[in-house]
């Protein structure tokens, strides 16, 4: 495939940013043993600047995730723990009457850092979880009327339970919509488990955790990354999967276009670490489900049970034509 344009990404380059991607998933896999695939999809959201969500029971180690890969690409971090008594200010920070000055500054809040680590986000109210929506979208926090900006790159690492569990808030669809992608660990197999125990008898791993790039060298991959060549074919047949969540007799609300643009970056990412410097079609098939099913909200069928969004996007897949041969 030949691409005319000298803004797309070459070979040679894609070979690169793929090299380092691979060395940030090894540091990662150090910490978290045993779950690759999620590894790899955490640094797909990384590279496609995305914030990440991190969803399932307490115990498998998705603080320790976050941790871990706060620490691999350095920069500042912070963590707010998320409980009900938590406030909006809590999380922004707020303007404070300086008595010595005689003046109201304002004092920031931990969301000011390069990754902040939202850990249990929906076990805050509503209100409190609704402070992020502004620092997610536009980079900003607005206290008293002034805009504040926040640091660059600016990465939410958000942990939720599963929201069947007692004291916990379901997000709402705006904040959903803004989470990239959603990650899921689950339970380790024995053997990986065995092997925890051993690597943790004496230390734990993240202990020793180097930065492996920095913080000019993430934003440069996340340029890379928006350099992968996709085909007129492949966007609309990448437009077409998301069309299709609006229109399927099980969704009561599809994805939006902030959907179609995150399911691009994410099938750019994709191929950036499958060492390609062009997007396919098993790329956009590939990251449907983590980028489009936390973002939906599905009917019940005749009997009142409510399918799995999971599901019903495989199911899209199998309907909406792929392109084909010299299309892609």
């Amino acid at each position: 495939m030949t691409v005319a344009s000298q803004e797309w990404l070459t070979e040679s380059e894609a070979r690169e940013v793929a090299h380092q991607a691979r060395t940030l998933i090894q540091t990662v896999e150090r910490v978290i043993l045993g779950k690759t695939e999620a590894v790899r999809l955490m640094i797909t959201g990384l590279l496609s600047g995305g914030h990440l969500l991190i969803e399932d029971i307490p115990g498998v180690g998705k603080t320790t995730l976050a941790r871990a890969l706060a620490r691999a690409i350095g920069g500042q971090f912070r963590r707010i723990q998320f409980t009900p008594d938590l406030l909006p200010a809590d999380v922004t920070g707020s303007v404070i009457y300086n008595q010595r000055t005689g003046q109201f500054e304002f004092h920031p809040g931990p969301i000011f850092a390069n990754i902040v680590l939202a850990d249990e986000i929906n076990r805050a109210t509503p209100k409190t979880q609704s402070a992020l929506l502004e620092a997610m979208e536009e980079r900003t926090v607005s206290v008293e009327g002034a805009s504040h900006p926040l640091p660059h790159p600016f990465l939410v690492i958000a942990t939720q339970n599963n929201i069947e569990m007692v004291g916990t808030y379901p997000l709402p669809e705006a904040q959903m919509d803004r989470f990239f992608a959603r990650v899921s660990l689950g339970y380790p197999s024995p053997e990986v488990e065995e092997q925890i125990l051993a690597s943790r008898q004496l230390r734990s791993p993240l202990d020793t955790l180097e930065p492996v790039l920095s913080l000019e060298q993430l934003e440069q991959l996340q340029q890379q990354v928006r350099r992968v060549y996709i085909s007129p074919a492949v966007r609309r047949y990448l437009v077409a999967v998301v069309n299709a969540t609006r229109h399927h007799p099980q969704i009561a609300l599809g994805a939006s276009p902030r959907a179609s643009l995150a399911l691009m970056l994410a099938a750019q990412a994709n191929a950036i670490l499958s060492e390609r410097h062009f997007v396919t079609p098993d790329d956009v098939q590939r990251m449907a489900v983590p980028v489009l099913a936390h973002r939906l909200i599905l009917r019940s069928d005749s009997q009142g049970k409510i399918p799995r969004a999971e599901q019903v996007i495989q199911e899209i897949l199998k309907q909406v034509p792929v392109p084909m041969g010299e299309e892609t």
